[in-house]
């Protein structure tokens, strides 16, 4: 019987079981393989364990499947004699703690961050920005700092890039960095990103990461599911920014933990090639330093995907636990990343890995743990112990009753909205249209016509100047300052 200090895979070739090291589950971990081999199951195996031993997961459930942890399993067929093969594997079919979310807020929670929090380098990332455009947008990010004029939804950086345009002696230092063009250009990528409803993402109530690590009233941890089903096909870059500013959090707000028996948060990425293509240098740099160093807050990183070739060679040499399902060879490249994908693993004499890869039936894969000093152990072929909780997805009806009863209920799920740079800036334009009304009054010019022209002119400038000088102390008079995520404030400063 495998001990409590570690998690079950499942069973090797003599049908002994394969188990990882929980206090290892920080090293991060791959889990690939083509359609259809079992990926799903597999990571709903891997939830479970985590789950058993009290570790919080939060996963993003892109084929809509892995609701199914939510309710009780029901063994038969083939998952029955898996089981059944497995004398020494502890299966007692159970539903899991799970929360539901929804960036459109209409399968689960309403999930939501504030563009303040995301800061200009994912926002960056997320518009599709040229150098220039990049450029602009700190500039923008830079002022709403200084002003204390806070970025919490799309109609706030809207306000703030026209205010700019209207008055671009605000920018100071970096007005050469925000011209007309660049401005006009960030507005037409903010409209074409609200086409793609992803106004949704930004706003309040913002994700609270502490609701995430909460565990459950008896011990286990609990399942965090973002429904990515209609996201990453709709609009990919919002799922794979999302998941890169949760990453960039959880590495700024957690403190350092050292070694520990187990992590206290374990972030499942499906379809995690996603998080890399088409991504600036610069955002590809910080995510890799991310991944090397959040382990040591308590966080392990799994990536799904088809094959191991799609992410970043650097990420991938970070990876302690890898689970490979079978992969399908007909092209010369094809053939190629199969012996790449086998040379990834520590050999194994008792067979060959780049064979056995084809080989692969659904729910066996190659696993290479890892052994108690954190060195790789020989690769092994294993048949993936089942899970305990439903294969296969929630009906509307149970996904539903999951929302009413989370204990989350009703924190989430009603939007506010807070005086922002928008009210303020509204305000303010309201405030200088009053004053340059008042100021061109005749009844104010009790002079003769030339002279009243004279006074005129001289109150509109008089009034400019005010109007130019509140602007540039406003930020004396609001206290709060902008928070920025990690992956912004590396590049824009510290987040205070």
């Amino acid at each position: 019987m495998p001990a409590s200090d570690q998690f079950v895979l499942g069973a090797d070739l003599s049908g002994q079981p394969v188990a990882q090291a929980l206090r290892l589950a920080n090293r991060h971990g791959l889990v690939a393989g083509a359609t259809g081999t079992g990926k799903t199951v597999t990571l709903q195996r891997l939830i479970e364990d985590f789950s058993d031993a009290g570790v919080a997961v939060f996963a993003a459930d892109v084929k809509g499947d892995l609701c199914g942890l939510g309710a009780v399993g029901a063994p038969q067929g083939k998952v029955a004699e898996r089981i059944a093969s497995m004398p020494w594997l502890t299966h007692q079919p159970t539903a899991y703690p799970v929360t539901l979310w929804d960036i459109h807020g209409q399968s689960g929670h309403p999930l939501r961050t504030t563009l303040s929090e995301m800061g200009p380098l994912l926002l960056g990332a997320l518009l599709e920005l040229t150098d220039s455009q990049q450029a602009a947008l700190y500039a923008a990010f830079k002022v709403a700092d200084r002003e204390g004029l806070l970025l919490l939804d799309l109609k706030d950086l809207k306000a703030l890039l026209a205010h700019l345009k209207s008055h671009p002696e605000v920018l100071g230092d970096d007005s050469a960095l925000f011209t007309t063009t660049s401005a006009q250009a960030l507005l037409r990528r903010l409209a074409s990103l609200e086409q793609q409803g992803a106004e949704a993402l930004f706003g309040e109530p913002a994700l609270q990461l502490e609701d995430i690590l909460h565990p459950d009233r008896d011990g286990r941890g609990r399942i965090h599911l973002l429904d990515a089903s209609r996201l990453v096909h709709e609009a990919p870059k919002v799922y794979a920014t999302f998941l890169l500013w949760l990453l960039a959090e959880l590495f700024e707000q957690l403190p350092e933990r050292g070694d520990a028996d187990k992590p206290l948060l374990v972030l499942f990425f499906d379809e995690a090639h996603l998080l890399f293509a088409d991504t600036p240098k610069a955002l590809q740099e910080r995510l890799q330093q991310v991944v090397r160093l959040i382990r040591s807050k308590g966080v392990g990183v799994y990536f799904v995907t088809q094959s191991p070739g799609d992410l970043p060679d650097e990420v991938l040499a970070q990876l302690g636990l890898r689970i490979q399902h079978g992969l399908r060879a007909f092209t010369t490249k094809e053939r190629k990343s199969l012996r790449a994908v086998a040379d990834g693993f520590r050999p194994n004499p008792a067979f060959e890995a780049l064979s056995v890869l084809t080989e692969l039936g659904i729910g066996e894969a190659l696993v290479g743990t890892m052994e108690a000093k954190g060195t790789p152990a020989m690769v092994q072929r294993v048949a993936i112990a089942p899970p305990q909780s439903r294969i296969g997805p929630l009906s509307e009806t149970e996904r539903a009753a999951l929302i009413r009863q989370s204990p989350l209920a009703g924190r989430y799920d009603k939007a506010f909205d807070r005086e922002s740079a928008y009210e303020l800036l509204t305000a303010r334009a309201a405030q200088a249209s009053a004053q340059a009304a008042e100021a061109a009054s005749p009844s104010k010019v009790e002079a003769e016509p030339g002279i009243g022209s004279m006074a005129g002119g001289l109150l509109g400038s008089l009034a400019g100047l005010a109007m130019k000088t509140a602007v540039r102390q406003v930020a004396n008079q609001i206290g709060r300052q902008l928070v920025r995520g990690l992956l912004g404030s590396l590049v824009g400063g510290k987040r205070r």
